[in-house]
């Protein structure tokens, strides 16, 4: 899937934000905590996907200036 990192990382992002809120709605900080991580993974996750991304595009369009 071309998508991939950058879709899976943003669930990560999601999935940290709710765990962030739980975690200081029941004032559980190692939850908040597990949450902070969750959601800088999944920012890193996407940003990697989407250079991945562009990289891919970047040799596509390389290949097709070359091919014409």
């Amino acid at each position: 899937m071309r998508y991939e990192d950058e879709v899976k990382g943003k669930a990560k992002q999601v999935k940290g934000t709710a765990k962030e809120k739980v975690g200081k709605l029941v004032n559980d900080r190692d939850l908040e905590s597990s949450g902070e991580v969750d959601r800088a993974t999944g920012r890193a996750q996407e940003k990697l996907g989407r250079g991945k991304r562009k990289v891919g595009e970047a040799i596509r369009d390389l290949g097709e200036k070359v091919a014409s």
